[in-house]
Order: structure tokens, then C-alpha cells, then sequence
């Protein structure tokens, strides 16, 4: 039986005001302004921005095509994710769980993780990361396509090595490591 958090210490604190230069965020993932970036082959699509929350956190639609995920990595934030589509194998601290649409897994700060679409179909999945920051690292690194589901764009061998050194020499910056083998 999990334990529920002490709440205590909140007893009798104000919550403060409406911050009415905030608005209302819908997230359409088809909606035009919305931006779409492939990174490692997948492509994600920024649902909301940490820009939009305050930095509180970021959603992103993940859209990864057989084969796809990303390298071994881990960073200072927690990381959620719901898969709605598809069948994905998480690794976990060196241990690898397999997960079908409906799961949802969350990695805690600081872990290291991978996932990889194993299956023959495209996978789609919700990411939410508390606080945000990955959104802005993809921004960075990624390159932009048209479509929640476009494919990457083709790359030479030498537009891959430049990518790959972008992101590690960027990982730092928005609180990631890349890890190697």
C-alpha cells in the first residue's frame, strides 16, 4: 500500500492569486502553429511549451516509427509518459520492460532511460516533463517537418555526426546527459 504525502505542512498556506497574464492552453496536435521537430528519427510535436506554463512543465506528442526512441540518457527532471498508440520497450536502469497502449511510465530525475518502438507500426505517445525545458532542447536540436507524423528529413552520414555533436554539446545546457556505451 503506497503511503499518501504528508500534507501537513500546507495546512493553513494561502494559495495565491490568479495570474491573469496566463490564458487558457488548448493543444490540438493538428493545429497549424503548433511546432513539429524531428530528432533521432522520431518527431515530436510541443502540444504545450514552457513558455505557455510558467516553466512549470512541458507536453509533448511523440510520434516514433519502428525502430525510433532515443539513446541511452538521463536528466534533472521527471519525465511521464502515456502511450496511446503502439508497443514500446523502456529501459530502465538497465533493466527493459515492454509497455502497450493504455500504460504510462514515469521516470524519475536524474535516471538513466532509453525507449525503443520494437514493433512492425508507428508508435504515439504523451510526454510530460516536470519542470520543463526538454521542449526548448528539441527546439535546438531538432529539425523542423511539416506533420505530427512526418518522416525525418534524409541525412547524410555527416548531417548525422553534426547533429549528434549539437546534442552533446546542448545536453548540458537543458539538463541532460547523453550516455554512452
Amino acid at each position: 500500500m503506497t503511503e499518501s504525502p504528508d500534507t501537513s505542512a500546507h495546512e493553513g498556506v494561502a494559495i495565491p492569486a490568479d495570474d491573469l497574464r496566463r490564458s487558457l492552453t488548448i493543444a490540438n496536435p493538428v493545429a497549424p502553429e503548433l511546432s513539429h521537430i524531428s530528432v533521432a528519427g522520431d518527431t515530436y510535436t510541443i502540444l504545450v511549451s514552457g513558455a505557455q506554463t510558467g516553466s512549470r512543465y512541458c507536453l509533448i506528442d511523440m510520434h516514433v516509427p519502428p525502430g525510433g526512441g532515443p539513446p541511452p540518457h538521463r536528466h534533472d527532471f521527471e519525465e511521464l509518459f502515456t502511450l496511446l498508440e503502439g508497443e514500446l520497450s523502456f529501459t530502465f536502469r538497465g533493466e527493459t520492460v515492454t509497455i502497450a497502449a493504455g500504460s504510462s511510465v514515469n521516470i524519475p530525475a536524474n535516471a538513466p532511460h532509453s525507449f525503443r518502438n520494437i514493433s512492425d507500426k508507428a508508435a504515439r505517445m504523451l510526454c510530460m516533463c516536470t519542470p520543463s525545458g526538454l521542449d526548448e532542447f528539441f527546439m535546438a536540436i531538432g529539425d523542423p517537418v511539416d506533420s505530427r507524423t512526418a518522416p525525418p528529413p534524409p541525412l547524410s552520414p555527416a548531417d548525422i555526426a553534426e547533429r549528434q555533436a549539437k546534442a552533446g554539446a546542448l545536453a548540458g545546457r537543458y539538463r541532460t546527459e547523453l550516455l554512452t556505451h
